[in-house]
């Protein structure tokens, strides 16, 4: 009598999970299929990109007045790519219904695909000034290290755009490149535990307690580690959608899951990271100026 009742009380609990269940999927499947959720996320997602574009665009600027005569530096750079990359954003998820359709075609793919290059090349260009930093501090040859880094991105693009035309050629293309992806966004996770745990714990043991080495210290932890999970993160979720079609961020109807992708991806961290690195470059002393001893 007593395995009986067990019985029913497992029974009836499986077929409460089965119905909680097969209502949160129906749920999902209505937003899905909804276009005002549709309309919702993605212009909530074109406003969140507006908004860094503009801070990466207002940070430039206050830069560029700061030191003037210093031109383009790696700083200023950074932020320039920063705004390019999510300004493209916030005009494809505004004009959300000429990007993404019910199957990504190869247009779709290419216009989806290259702002996630362009933020490739934009947080590559951090790994690149702190390897620079580390091999000068270390007394290492820093020589190569940019042509390295325009040797690198200039493959992946290449290698890129080859596969672009192989897509339109066979429908496997789609899977390739998003298996490419994955593999570069892993790349430029290693780089960043490579380069930037290298220069913490250099920082780490430098032998001169002072606030600014604590704060360079933060700044280059923090920056790593949001870094490197969200290009794990999208290393993981692009080889998911590869295989397995309802997880494609390419399509028009997974609209919750775009915004949680494009969120934890790039909103996010770009964010964090421009708040991080929000210090001004100190201004230059002019050579009339000599201070009083």
């Amino acid at each position: 009598m007593v395995s009986s009742v067990l019985g029913r009380r497992s029974f009836a609990a499986f077929e409460y999970t089965s119905v909680g269940g097969s209502s949160l999927m129906r749920w999902w499947d209505e937003i899905d299929e909804s276009q005002l959720w549709q309309e919702g996320v993605f212009y909530a997602l074109c406003a969140a990109y507006a908004l860094v574009a503009l801070i990466a665009l207002v940070q430039l600027i206050r830069i560029q007045l700061r030191v003037p005569e210093y031109g383009w530096t790696t700083q200023k750079v950074f932020h320039l790519m920063n705004f390019v990359v999510n300004g493209l954003r916030a005009l494809e998820f505004g004009f959300y219904w000429s990007v993404f359709h019910d199957k990504p075609t190869v247009l779709d793919v290419i216009l989806l695909d290259f702002p996630g290059l362009l933020f490739f090349s934009t947080y590559t260009l951090l790994v690149l000034f702190w390897a620079e930093i580390y091999h000068q501090a270390r007394s290492l040859p820093a020589d190569k290290l940019r042509p390295a880094y325009f040797i690198v991105n200039g493959a992946v693009y290449f290698l890129q755009v080859c596969i672009w035309i192989y897509m339109r050629f066979s429908p496997v293309g789609v899977e390739i490149a998003e298996l490419f992806f994955s593999v570069i966004s892993l790349c430029a996770a290693l780089g960043f535990i490579i380069y930037g745990g290298r220069l913490f714990v250099m920082l780490r043991r430098f032998p001169i307690e002072s606030r600014g080495r604590q704060k360079k210290l933060h700044e280059v932890g923090f920056v790593t580690g949001i870094c490197c999970t969200c290009f794990l993160i999208r290393c993981v979720m692009v080889a998911i959608s590869a295989f397995y079609e309802e997880a494609d961020i390419h399509v028009l109807d997974h609209p919750i899951l775009d915004l949680v992708y494009y969120m934890i991806v790039e909103i996010v961290p770009s964010a964090l990271v421009l708040f991080i690195l929000r210090k001004l470059p100190p201004r230059r002393v002019s050579d009339h100026y000599h201070p009083i001893k």
